[in-house]
Protein backbone atom coordinates (compact mmCIF):
# COMPACT_ATOMS: atom_id res chain seq x y z
CA UNK A 1 0.00 0.00 0.00
CA UNK A 2 1.55 3.42 -1.25
CA UNK A 3 -0.49 6.47 0.43
CA UNK A 4 0.87 9.61 -1.84
CA UNK A 5 2.44 12.10 0.41
CA UNK A 6 3.96 14.38 -2.62
CA UNK A 7 3.36 18.38 -1.93
CA UNK A 8 2.71 17.96 1.28
CA UNK A 9 5.56 20.11 2.48
CA UNK A 10 4.03 23.47 1.29
CA UNK A 11 0.86 22.90 3.82
CA UNK A 12 1.81 24.02 7.02
CA UNK A 13 0.18 22.80 10.16
CA UNK A 14 -1.24 26.03 11.65
CA UNK A 15 -2.48 26.66 7.84
CA UNK A 16 -4.21 23.36 7.70
CA UNK A 17 -5.91 24.45 11.23
CA UNK A 18 -7.31 27.66 10.04
CA UNK A 19 -8.63 26.19 7.06
CA UNK A 20 -10.60 23.63 9.15
CA UNK A 21 -11.65 26.70 11.21
CA UNK A 22 -13.26 28.41 8.59
CA UNK A 23 -14.78 25.67 6.22
CA UNK A 24 -16.51 23.75 9.20
CA UNK A 25 -18.43 21.07 8.40
CA UNK A 26 -22.10 20.24 7.98
CA UNK A 27 -23.83 17.65 9.79
CA UNK A 28 -23.13 14.33 8.00
CA UNK A 29 -26.85 13.78 7.09
CA UNK A 30 -26.79 17.45 4.92
CA UNK A 31 -23.07 17.32 3.41
CA UNK A 32 -23.60 17.88 -0.21
CA UNK A 33 -22.04 15.26 -2.99
CA UNK A 34 -21.30 15.95 -6.56
CA UNK A 35 -21.05 12.76 -9.28
CA UNK A 36 -19.33 14.48 -12.33
CA UNK A 37 -19.57 12.46 -15.75
CA UNK A 38 -16.60 13.50 -18.44
CA UNK A 39 -16.90 13.10 -21.76
CA UNK A 40 -13.08 13.09 -22.51
CA UNK A 41 -12.64 14.45 -26.19
CA UNK A 42 -16.09 16.58 -25.99
CA UNK A 43 -19.55 16.30 -26.83
CA UNK A 44 -21.55 17.23 -30.05
CA UNK A 45 -24.24 19.53 -29.08
CA UNK A 46 -25.83 20.05 -31.87
CA UNK A 47 -26.22 15.90 -32.10
CA UNK A 48 -27.37 15.48 -28.57
CA UNK A 49 -29.04 18.44 -26.52
CA UNK A 50 -28.96 21.28 -28.44
CA UNK A 51 -30.34 20.38 -32.28
CA UNK A 52 -30.31 22.44 -34.82
CA UNK A 53 -32.79 21.44 -37.05
CA UNK A 54 -33.45 24.37 -38.85
CA UNK A 55 -29.94 24.82 -40.17
CA UNK A 56 -28.75 23.75 -43.88
CA UNK A 57 -27.65 19.95 -44.14
CA UNK A 58 -23.74 20.86 -43.55
CA UNK A 59 -24.73 21.54 -39.93
CA UNK A 60 -27.36 19.84 -38.74
CA UNK A 61 -26.44 16.49 -39.18
CA UNK A 62 -28.84 12.89 -40.03
CA UNK A 63 -30.43 12.73 -36.49
CA UNK A 64 -34.07 13.63 -36.42
CA UNK A 65 -35.45 15.98 -33.34
CA UNK A 66 -37.74 14.73 -30.43
CA UNK A 67 -39.89 16.42 -28.13
CA UNK A 68 -39.03 15.44 -24.19
CA UNK A 69 -41.41 15.61 -20.98
CA UNK A 70 -40.70 19.41 -21.04
CA UNK A 71 -42.86 21.30 -23.26
CA UNK A 72 -40.36 23.19 -25.93
CA UNK A 73 -37.53 21.56 -24.97
CA UNK A 74 -36.15 19.30 -28.12
CA UNK A 75 -33.30 16.45 -28.16
CA UNK A 76 -32.42 15.35 -31.24
CA UNK A 77 -33.39 11.10 -31.63
CA UNK A 78 -30.28 9.85 -29.99
CA UNK A 79 -31.60 10.84 -26.36
CA UNK A 80 -35.38 9.00 -25.93
CA UNK A 81 -34.78 8.04 -22.46
CA UNK A 82 -33.34 11.43 -21.33
CA UNK A 83 -36.37 13.12 -23.37
CA UNK A 84 -38.46 10.89 -20.54
CA UNK A 85 -36.88 12.69 -17.78
CA UNK A 86 -36.08 15.53 -18.88
CA UNK A 87 -38.08 17.52 -15.80
CA UNK A 88 -35.48 16.08 -13.59
CA UNK A 89 -32.34 17.94 -15.61
CA UNK A 90 -31.22 21.25 -16.70
CA UNK A 91 -29.25 22.07 -19.60
CA UNK A 92 -27.21 24.58 -19.94
CA UNK A 93 -26.98 25.52 -23.56
CA UNK A 94 -24.85 28.72 -23.71
CA UNK A 95 -21.36 27.15 -22.28
CA UNK A 96 -18.10 28.33 -23.53
CA UNK A 97 -14.22 28.62 -22.96
CA UNK A 98 -11.36 29.98 -24.67
CA UNK A 99 -8.94 26.95 -25.17
CA UNK A 100 -9.19 24.74 -28.70
CA UNK A 101 -6.97 21.88 -27.29
CA UNK A 102 -8.39 18.93 -25.17
CA UNK A 103 -5.23 20.06 -22.25
CA UNK A 104 -5.83 23.49 -22.15
CA UNK A 105 -9.60 23.03 -22.48
CA UNK A 106 -9.49 20.70 -19.67
CA UNK A 107 -7.89 22.60 -17.35
CA UNK A 108 -9.95 25.68 -17.93
CA UNK A 109 -13.39 23.43 -17.27
CA UNK A 110 -11.76 21.82 -14.46
CA UNK A 111 -9.29 23.83 -12.32
CA UNK A 112 -10.69 27.45 -13.48
CA UNK A 113 -7.04 27.95 -15.46
CA UNK A 114 -7.68 30.63 -17.98
CA UNK A 115 -4.21 29.81 -19.96
CA UNK A 116 -5.35 28.91 -23.83
CA UNK A 117 -1.62 27.02 -24.07
CA UNK A 118 -1.83 23.35 -24.11
CA UNK A 119 0.83 21.95 -20.81
CA UNK A 120 1.76 18.92 -20.41
CA UNK A 121 0.51 19.42 -16.56
CA UNK A 122 -1.67 21.59 -14.57
CA UNK A 123 -0.81 24.06 -12.98
CA UNK A 124 -3.76 24.61 -10.82
CA UNK A 125 -5.59 21.84 -8.95
CA UNK A 126 -8.83 20.60 -9.92
CA UNK A 127 -12.04 21.42 -8.62
CA UNK A 128 -12.22 17.80 -6.87
CA UNK A 129 -8.92 18.34 -5.16
CA UNK A 130 -9.69 21.62 -3.47
CA UNK A 131 -13.29 20.25 -2.62
CA UNK A 132 -10.99 17.15 -0.99
CA UNK A 133 -8.47 19.22 0.55
CA UNK A 134 -10.92 21.71 2.23
CA UNK A 135 -13.36 18.83 3.14
CA UNK A 136 -10.61 16.81 4.40
CA UNK A 137 -9.68 20.10 6.89
CA UNK A 138 -12.85 19.81 8.64
CA UNK A 139 -11.40 17.28 11.05
CA UNK A 140 -14.65 15.67 11.82
CA UNK A 141 -15.40 13.13 8.74
CA UNK A 142 -16.24 9.02 11.00
CA UNK A 143 -16.86 7.96 7.19
CA UNK A 144 -13.86 5.29 6.43
CA UNK A 145 -14.27 5.72 2.31
CA UNK A 146 -12.13 8.26 1.17
CA UNK A 147 -13.42 12.03 0.41
CA UNK A 148 -12.73 11.75 -2.99
CA UNK A 149 -13.07 8.34 -5.54
CA UNK A 150 -12.84 8.50 -9.35
CA UNK A 151 -14.44 5.45 -10.97
CA UNK A 152 -12.34 5.38 -14.17
CA UNK A 153 -11.36 8.94 -13.16
CA UNK A 154 -10.21 11.97 -15.73
CA UNK A 155 -6.36 12.16 -15.06
CA UNK A 156 -4.78 12.69 -18.21
CA UNK A 157 -5.20 16.60 -18.01
CA UNK A 158 -5.94 17.78 -14.29
CA UNK A 159 -4.80 16.70 -11.23
CA UNK A 160 -4.20 17.97 -7.92
CA UNK A 161 -1.20 20.34 -8.95
CA UNK A 162 0.13 22.08 -5.99
CA UNK A 163 -1.97 20.55 -3.20
CA UNK A 164 -0.08 17.54 -3.74
CA UNK A 165 -1.05 14.29 -4.54
CA UNK A 166 -2.56 13.42 -1.32
CA UNK A 167 -5.44 14.63 -2.53
CA UNK A 168 -5.92 12.91 -5.37
CA UNK A 169 -9.12 10.19 -6.08
CA UNK A 170 -9.00 6.70 -4.96
CA UNK A 171 -8.87 5.74 -8.55
CA UNK A 172 -10.90 2.40 -9.16
CA UNK A 173 -9.36 1.77 -12.79
CA UNK A 174 -11.23 -1.91 -12.69
CA UNK A 175 -14.34 -2.43 -15.48
CA UNK A 176 -17.16 -2.68 -12.47
CA UNK A 177 -18.87 -5.20 -15.10
CA UNK A 178 -16.33 -7.42 -14.69
CA UNK A 179 -17.89 -10.75 -13.32
CA UNK A 180 -14.85 -10.54 -10.98
CA UNK A 181 -14.70 -6.98 -10.34
CA UNK A 182 -12.33 -6.12 -6.86
CA UNK A 183 -11.07 -2.74 -5.80
CA UNK A 184 -7.35 -3.51 -4.36
CA UNK A 185 -6.36 -1.98 -0.74
CA UNK A 186 -9.93 -2.29 0.67
CA UNK A 187 -11.42 -4.72 3.96
CA UNK A 188 -8.76 -7.08 4.53
CA UNK A 189 -10.99 -9.89 5.74
CA UNK A 190 -8.19 -12.03 7.32
CA UNK A 191 -7.46 -11.04 10.90
CA UNK A 192 -3.86 -12.16 10.40
CA UNK A 193 -3.08 -9.68 7.76
CA UNK A 194 -4.57 -7.25 9.64
CA UNK A 195 -2.37 -7.90 12.66
CA UNK A 196 0.59 -7.93 10.25
CA UNK A 197 -0.44 -4.76 8.73
CA UNK A 198 -0.67 -2.54 11.96
CA UNK A 199 2.78 -4.35 13.26
CA UNK A 200 4.20 -2.86 10.43
CA UNK A 201 2.54 0.55 11.12
CA UNK A 202 3.31 0.67 14.86
CA UNK A 203 7.46 0.12 13.45
CA UNK A 204 7.12 2.64 11.25
CA UNK A 205 5.94 5.22 14.08
CA UNK A 206 8.55 4.26 16.44
CA UNK A 207 11.47 5.12 13.53
CA UNK A 208 9.48 8.26 12.51
CA UNK A 209 10.24 9.66 16.10
CA UNK A 210 13.39 11.24 15.42
CA UNK A 211 12.08 13.02 12.22
CA UNK A 212 9.31 14.39 14.45
CA UNK A 213 11.66 16.24 16.67
CA UNK A 214 12.81 18.61 13.62
CA UNK A 215 9.56 18.95 12.63
CA UNK A 216 9.10 22.50 13.95
CA UNK A 217 5.46 23.46 13.10
CA UNK A 218 4.31 19.87 13.43
CA UNK A 219 3.63 19.47 9.51
CA UNK A 220 3.85 15.79 9.84
CA UNK A 221 0.96 15.73 12.13
CA UNK A 222 -1.15 16.36 9.14
CA UNK A 223 0.09 13.27 7.59
CA UNK A 224 -1.45 11.85 10.39
CA UNK A 225 -5.18 12.11 8.85
CA UNK A 226 -4.28 10.57 5.19
CA UNK A 227 -2.37 7.60 7.30
CA UNK A 228 -5.48 6.56 9.67
CA UNK A 229 -7.63 6.97 6.40
CA UNK A 230 -5.95 4.81 4.63
CA UNK A 231 -5.96 2.16 7.21
CA UNK A 232 -9.24 2.47 8.09
CA UNK A 233 -9.97 1.87 4.38
CA UNK A 234 -8.03 -0.57 4.41
CA UNK A 235 -8.78 -2.73 7.54
CA UNK A 236 -12.62 -1.60 8.14
CA UNK A 237 -14.67 -4.69 6.40
CA UNK A 238 -17.83 -2.02 5.61
CA UNK A 239 -15.62 -0.49 2.82
CA UNK A 240 -16.21 -3.73 1.09
CA UNK A 241 -20.04 -3.15 1.02
CA UNK A 242 -19.87 0.24 -0.77
CA UNK A 243 -18.27 -1.10 -4.11
CA UNK A 244 -20.06 -4.14 -3.67
CA UNK A 245 -22.34 -4.04 -6.92
CA UNK A 246 -23.76 -7.91 -5.93
CA UNK A 247 -25.74 -6.04 -3.37
CA UNK A 248 -28.30 -4.19 -6.35
CA UNK A 249 -30.70 -5.92 -7.56
CA UNK A 250 -30.58 -7.38 -11.06
CA UNK A 251 -33.42 -5.03 -12.33
CA UNK A 252 -31.28 -1.90 -11.23
CA UNK A 253 -27.66 -3.38 -12.98
CA UNK A 254 -29.98 -3.38 -15.86
CA UNK A 255 -31.83 -0.74 -15.87
CA UNK A 256 -28.03 1.37 -15.94
CA UNK A 257 -26.90 -1.38 -18.62
CA UNK A 258 -24.38 -4.20 -18.51
CA UNK A 259 -22.04 -2.74 -19.52
CA UNK A 260 -18.67 -0.70 -17.83
CA UNK A 261 -20.75 2.35 -18.31
CA UNK A 262 -24.03 1.54 -16.87
CA UNK A 263 -22.25 0.00 -13.85
CA UNK A 264 -19.89 2.95 -13.49
CA UNK A 265 -22.09 5.25 -12.95
CA UNK A 266 -24.45 2.30 -10.75
CA UNK A 267 -21.02 2.54 -8.13
CA UNK A 268 -21.14 6.05 -8.19
CA UNK A 269 -24.67 6.09 -7.00
CA UNK A 270 -23.62 3.79 -4.39
CA UNK A 271 -20.77 5.75 -3.17
CA UNK A 272 -22.29 9.07 -2.68
CA UNK A 273 -24.84 7.23 -0.89
CA UNK A 274 -22.69 5.50 1.65
CA UNK A 275 -21.31 8.72 2.52
CA UNK A 276 -18.61 9.91 -0.84
CA UNK A 277 -18.41 13.57 -1.04
CA UNK A 278 -16.80 13.72 -4.45
CA UNK A 279 -17.08 11.29 -7.40
CA UNK A 280 -16.28 11.25 -11.03
CA UNK A 281 -16.24 9.17 -13.72
CA UNK A 282 -15.10 8.85 -17.01
CA UNK A 283 -16.95 7.58 -20.13
CA UNK A 284 -14.26 6.33 -22.37
CA UNK A 285 -12.97 3.37 -23.72
CA UNK A 286 -13.49 0.95 -26.33
CA UNK A 287 -17.64 2.12 -25.97
CA UNK A 288 -16.66 5.26 -27.38
CA UNK A 289 -15.81 3.54 -30.54
CA UNK A 290 -12.39 3.29 -32.48
CA UNK A 291 -10.05 5.70 -30.22
CA UNK A 292 -11.70 5.02 -27.68
CA UNK A 293 -13.23 8.82 -26.20
CA UNK A 294 -15.74 11.70 -27.93
CA UNK A 295 -12.70 13.11 -30.17
CA UNK A 296 -14.75 12.68 -33.52
CA UNK A 297 -12.86 14.53 -35.97
CA UNK A 298 -13.01 12.45 -39.24
CA UNK A 299 -9.57 11.17 -39.50
CA UNK A 300 -10.72 9.32 -36.22
CA UNK A 301 -14.20 7.96 -36.54
CA UNK A 302 -17.21 8.57 -38.09
CA UNK A 303 -18.90 11.16 -36.11
CA UNK A 304 -22.56 9.40 -37.07
CA UNK A 305 -21.95 6.31 -36.63
CA UNK A 306 -19.66 6.83 -33.72
CA UNK A 307 -23.23 8.40 -31.67
CA UNK A 308 -24.65 5.62 -33.45
CA UNK A 309 -22.60 3.76 -31.63
CA UNK A 310 -22.34 4.89 -28.04
CA UNK A 311 -25.33 6.98 -27.64
CA UNK A 312 -27.97 4.57 -26.69
CA UNK A 313 -25.33 3.24 -23.63
CA UNK A 314 -24.63 6.49 -22.88
CA UNK A 315 -28.38 7.40 -22.80
CA UNK A 316 -29.37 4.55 -21.06
CA UNK A 317 -26.55 5.25 -17.73
CA UNK A 318 -27.04 8.37 -17.72
CA UNK A 319 -31.04 8.67 -17.65
CA UNK A 320 -30.64 5.94 -14.76
CA UNK A 321 -28.28 7.83 -12.58
CA UNK A 322 -30.10 10.74 -12.55
CA UNK A 323 -33.41 8.87 -12.07
CA UNK A 324 -32.02 6.91 -9.40
CA UNK A 325 -30.59 9.87 -7.55
CA UNK A 326 -34.40 11.10 -7.11
CA UNK A 327 -35.96 7.61 -6.45
CA UNK A 328 -33.66 6.85 -3.86
CA UNK A 329 -34.12 10.67 -2.47
CA UNK A 330 -30.65 11.65 -3.17
CA UNK A 331 -32.08 14.85 -5.15
CA UNK A 332 -31.43 17.37 -2.39
CA UNK A 333 -28.01 16.41 -1.24
CA UNK A 334 -26.55 14.85 -4.33
CA UNK A 335 -25.91 17.31 -7.45
CA UNK A 336 -24.93 15.23 -11.10
CA UNK A 337 -23.08 16.81 -13.58
CA UNK A 338 -22.67 15.82 -17.50
CA UNK A 339 -20.18 17.89 -19.58
CA UNK A 340 -16.31 17.34 -21.23
CA UNK A 341 -13.95 19.99 -22.44
CA UNK A 342 -16.15 21.78 -25.20
CA UNK A 343 -18.31 20.72 -27.89
CA UNK A 344 -17.82 19.86 -31.32
CA UNK A 345 -17.89 22.22 -34.64
CA UNK A 346 -21.01 22.34 -35.98
CA UNK A 347 -19.99 22.63 -39.67
CA UNK A 348 -19.22 18.79 -40.45
CA UNK A 349 -15.75 18.29 -41.80
CA UNK A 350 -15.08 15.38 -44.00
CA UNK A 351 -11.52 13.66 -44.04
CA UNK A 352 -9.76 10.22 -45.04
CA UNK A 353 -10.04 7.73 -42.11
CA UNK A 354 -6.41 6.39 -40.45
CA UNK A 355 -7.89 2.92 -39.48
CA UNK A 356 -10.87 0.80 -38.96
CA UNK A 357 -12.71 -0.08 -36.28
CA UNK A 358 -16.05 0.35 -34.39
CA UNK A 359 -17.56 3.37 -35.92
CA UNK A 360 -14.44 3.85 -38.70
CA UNK A 361 -14.36 2.71 -42.32
CA UNK A 362 -11.21 1.55 -43.46
CA UNK A 363 -7.53 3.30 -43.43
CA UNK A 364 -8.45 6.18 -46.47
CA UNK A 365 -12.53 6.28 -46.54
CA UNK A 366 -13.96 9.51 -46.65
CA UNK A 367 -16.14 9.58 -43.68
CA UNK A 368 -17.16 13.12 -41.98
CA UNK A 369 -16.36 14.68 -38.29
CA UNK A 370 -16.64 17.67 -36.22
CA UNK A 371 -13.48 18.96 -34.68
CA UNK A 372 -12.98 20.99 -31.41
CA UNK A 373 -15.64 23.53 -30.65
CA UNK A 374 -15.25 25.80 -27.22
CA UNK A 375 -17.22 28.83 -28.21
CA UNK A 376 -20.40 27.06 -27.77
CA UNK A 377 -21.29 24.03 -26.19
CA UNK A 378 -24.15 22.25 -23.63
CA UNK A 379 -23.82 20.40 -20.42
CA UNK A 380 -25.88 18.71 -18.21
CA UNK A 381 -27.32 19.27 -14.47
CA UNK A 382 -29.15 17.44 -11.76
CA UNK A 383 -30.69 16.80 -8.52
CA UNK A 384 -28.57 19.28 -5.95
CA UNK A 385 -32.22 20.82 -4.64
CA UNK A 386 -31.97 22.68 -8.23
CA UNK A 387 -35.47 23.17 -10.23
CA UNK A 388 -35.32 20.86 -13.17
CA UNK A 389 -36.82 20.88 -16.75
CA UNK A 390 -34.95 24.15 -17.43
CA UNK A 391 -32.74 25.58 -19.78
CA UNK A 392 -30.03 28.14 -19.06
CA UNK A 393 -28.79 30.47 -22.23
CA UNK A 394 -29.02 29.40 -25.78
CA UNK A 395 -26.71 28.91 -28.94
CA UNK A 396 -27.01 31.00 -32.50
CA UNK A 397 -29.11 29.34 -35.49
CA UNK A 398 -26.21 27.06 -35.90
CA UNK A 399 -24.80 26.10 -32.55
CA UNK A 400 -22.01 28.72 -33.24
CA UNK A 401 -21.56 31.06 -30.99
CA UNK A 402 -23.53 31.74 -27.41
CA UNK A 403 -26.00 34.52 -28.03
CA UNK A 404 -27.92 34.88 -24.22
CA UNK A 405 -26.39 34.39 -21.13
CA UNK A 406 -22.56 33.31 -21.58
CA UNK A 407 -21.77 30.98 -18.73
CA UNK A 408 -17.65 30.21 -18.65
CA UNK A 409 -15.62 27.86 -16.91
CA UNK A 410 -15.41 30.65 -14.02
CA UNK A 411 -19.54 30.12 -13.28
CA UNK A 412 -19.03 26.02 -13.92
CA UNK A 413 -16.74 26.13 -10.87
CA UNK A 414 -18.81 29.02 -8.78
CA UNK A 415 -21.68 26.69 -9.36
CA UNK A 416 -19.94 23.50 -8.15
CA UNK A 417 -18.17 24.66 -5.41
CA UNK A 418 -21.87 26.38 -4.23
CA UNK A 419 -23.02 22.94 -4.00
CA UNK A 420 -20.39 21.90 -1.67
CA UNK A 421 -20.85 24.98 0.78
CA UNK A 422 -17.49 26.20 -0.64
CA UNK A 423 -17.33 29.95 -0.94
CA UNK A 424 -15.41 30.44 -3.94
CA UNK A 425 -15.13 34.16 -3.56
CA UNK A 426 -13.50 34.25 -0.22
CA UNK A 427 -11.62 30.97 -0.33
CA UNK A 428 -8.20 30.56 -1.00
CA UNK A 429 -5.05 28.09 -0.89
CA UNK A 430 -1.68 28.73 -0.51
CA UNK A 431 0.83 27.48 -4.02
CA UNK A 432 4.51 26.39 -3.82
CA UNK A 433 5.95 29.85 -3.46
CA UNK A 434 3.33 30.16 0.08
CA UNK A 435 1.25 32.59 -2.21
CA UNK A 436 -3.00 32.79 -1.80
CA UNK A 437 -4.63 31.48 -4.79
CA UNK A 438 -8.49 32.02 -5.40
CA UNK A 439 -9.81 28.65 -5.91
CA UNK A 440 -11.99 30.68 -8.53
CA UNK A 441 -10.71 34.21 -9.62
CA UNK A 442 -13.83 34.87 -12.23
CA UNK A 443 -17.09 34.02 -12.82
CA UNK A 444 -20.29 32.91 -9.99
CA UNK A 445 -22.44 30.57 -9.81
CA UNK A 446 -25.32 29.88 -12.17
CA UNK A 447 -28.54 31.51 -10.69
CA UNK A 448 -30.62 28.81 -11.82
CA UNK A 449 -28.46 26.24 -10.64
CA UNK A 450 -28.32 26.91 -6.80
CA UNK A 451 -30.46 26.56 -3.93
Amino acid sequence: MQIGLTGMATLSWPALLKLRAENAALPNAQRKAIIMVWLPGGQSHVDTYDPKPDASTEYRGPFKTISTKVPGMQFTELLPMNAKISDKFTIVRSMNQKAGGHPAGSMQMLSGDSDTRDKPKPRLPDWMSVAHYLRSKEGNRSNPLPNYIGVNPPLEYNGPAYLGDAFAPFSVSDDPNRPNFQVPNIGLSDPNETRRLGDRVVLRQNLDKLERAFDKEGELGALDEFEAQAMTLLTNPQTRDAFDLGKESDATRDRYGRNRWGQQLLLARRLVEAGVDIVTSSLSGPLCGRVNNWDDHAVNQHQFEALRFRMPTYDRAVSALIEDIYARGLDKRVLVVVTGEFGRTPKISFDRSTGAGDASGPAGTLQPGRDHWPRAFTNVWAGGGIEGGGIVGASDKRGEDVVERPCGPGDFLATIYHHLGIDSGKVTIQDFNGRPVPIVDHGRPIPELVV
